[in-house]
């Protein structure tokens, strides 16, 4: 039963659950269990810079924008005008909001004149105006940012708890659903400032701005919702264009149909090696040493799907777009024609230049705009440096989970650190997520230096189990026998097998289909 939608009979009479209502902020209602309480408070707590004013802007705008519930927003730091204009650099028109009478800008910031405070400490005046706000303009929505001001003018915090504490039970009272911000002095510590302000509201969000490595990763969690459900943990988010976007990767659903339709890798014998092909909506991960061939594999990948007329997206993050085309020219693959002719697109870009959740951001806009069939990651261990392991697994989860709803074949890549021998691929936290893996590496054969590949895992189909040599030609990839004379090729160790080895080993081999021929295997 929904949160929205439970009740219960208690001692004869009717008792409805907590309802709640959407905020419309992007992965929020995900991870709330179908919104915030409505009715009542719900403190936003982060240090500087977390997003806590855009929240409480956001929560109006959409709830005007969406639900035509007009808001009023109490300001205790920013000027009206202020507010107006930044809000305004996510396309929203508070100004025309303030205009229509769906929004109110109450200002109760501190006098610029810097007067001081004189005499006991009494919300009252405030509380009465933002009540008769309220009723002026109907308001279902309120944000107050922030009452880390009020406690800064004041020194008696208990006085000033027992205002907020009022100031909070005459919202609940006239029925408004309201975002109070507050301050916190570190990402991991005391929930807010003074140490009492989440005892005042029923509902606590705090949202972070951690440094990991050398870049910050912004976060959200529900600390309480008090008497509903919610999920536990921290969510990634991004502050973009439009807002602040969650991406509430644990409440994700492994929904997405499979299909049996296969597509083409662009090279013939790669395809026979995976039965016929990858399957559509599946994940393809090529893992190996740098200079192995992987973006080569790739390059054929998107080269296949623009000869058939589909669109291809390529994510490129460790070449740019010169050293891409070049290469690709010298494989006899025109990316600059396919770019032209609107089949393909080439996104380049550094991985520093931003966070995990903007790059997933980033990836999800330009796959609604471009609407691919296939998209590729080149590569997505240039991603990893200098995050955290369970940040990279979401981040991968994110894109692998989108492209699966959107019915997207992802072809990724892996350098692997080990430049010959084998390597764990599961260190790469990608392997169990991905259907399929292609494994590449250099071996060293009578003297001379060769490439490898096998399919070292596909979900849900036959394929080859062979090690096959890899060679890049002028025309692109060719890929020959496998190493039969040999054994120990994934060890990186390659021994030749003797006239007499191979002659049990195919001993062996008959034993064994003439079992299968009889039924017993």
């Amino acid at each position: 039963m929904s949160d929205l939608d439970q009740s219960r009979q208690l001692n004869g009479s009717s008792v409805i659950g907590v309802q709640k209502i959407r905020t419309m902020i992007e992965g929020l209602d995900d991870i709330s269990h179908g919104g915030l309480p409505a009715g009542r408070t719900t403190l936003v707590s982060g240090t500087s810079g977390t997003g806590k004013t855009l929240f409480a802007v956001q929560f109006l705008y959409n709830g005007i924008a969406n639900f035509d519930e007009p808001g009023v927003f109490v300001t205790f730091e920013e000027s009206p005008a202020d507010i107006i204009k930044n809000a305004y650099s996510f396309g929203w028109d508070l100004q025309h909001l303030v205009d229509d009478g769906k929004l109110f800008i109450l200002d109760a910031s501190p006098d610029p004149e810097g007067q001081e405070v004189i005499g006991n400490f009494d919300l009252s005046a405030l509380i009465e105006r933002i009540q008769y706000a309220i009723r002026k303009y109907k308001a279902k929505r309120v944000s107050i940012d922030s009452i880390t001001a009020v406690f800064q003018q004041y020194d008696a915090a208990s006085v000033v708890r027992r205002e907020i504490f009022r100031l909070v039970a005459r919202l609940k009272q006239v029925g408004a659903t309201t975002i109070m911000t507050t301050e916190r002095v570190e990402e991991y510590g005391p929930v807010a400032r003074f140490g009492v302000e989440e005892f005042v509201s029923d509902n606590v969000v705090i949202v972070r701005n951690v440094l990991e490595g050398e870049r910050r990763r912004r976060t959200m969690e529900i600390l309480k919702l008090r008497g509903t459900t919610h999920m536990k943990g921290e969510y990634p988010f991004t502050i973009t264009n439009q807002g602040i976007s969650i991406f509430p990767l644990g409440a994700m659903q492994l929904t997405q149909r499979s299909s049996n339709v296969r597509v083409s890798s662009g090279v013939k014998t790669l395809d026979e090696m995976c039965g016929g092909g990858f399957f559509k909506d599946s994940i393809i991960l090529a893992t190996g040493a740098t200079g192995t061939g992987k973006t080569l594999l790739v390059s054929e990948f998107l080269q296949d799907a623009c000869r058939i007329n589909e669109r291809a997206l390529l994510f490129a993050y460790e070449e740019s777009r010169a050293q891409l085309s070049r290469n690709a020219s010298s494989w006899g693959i025109d990316f600059e024609e396919l770019e032209q002719q609107g089949l393909l697109k080439i996104i380049c870009a550094y991985p520093e230049s931003a966070g995990l959740e903007d790059h997933l951001q980033i990836i999800k806009s330009e796959i609604m705009q471009f609407k691919p069939s296939r998209i590729a990651i080149d590569s997505l261990s240039a991603l990893a440096r200098g995050v955290s392991n369970n940040a990279f697994r979401q981040f991968v989860i994110g894109v692998t989970g989108f492209a699966k709803q959107e019915e997207i074949t992802g072809f990724f890549t892996n350098t692997s650190d080990q430049f010959m021998g084998s390597h764990s691929i599961t260190d790469s936290h990608i392997s169990t997520i991905t259907d399929t893996i292609l494994m590449l590496q250099y071996v060293e054969i009578r003297g001379e230096l060769s490439r490898a590949i096998n399919v070292f895992k596909m979900r849900g189909s036959w394929h080859d189990k062979g090690i096959r040599e890899y060679v890049i030609t002028d025309s692109g990839p060719e890929i020959r026998d496998s190493f039969r004379q040999f054994e120990r090729i994934i060890s990186g160790s390659p021994t030749l097998i003797t006239s007499d080895e191979k002659s049990e080993l195919s001993r062996i081999v008959r034993g064994f289909q003439d079992l299968d021929d009889d039924g017993d295997l």
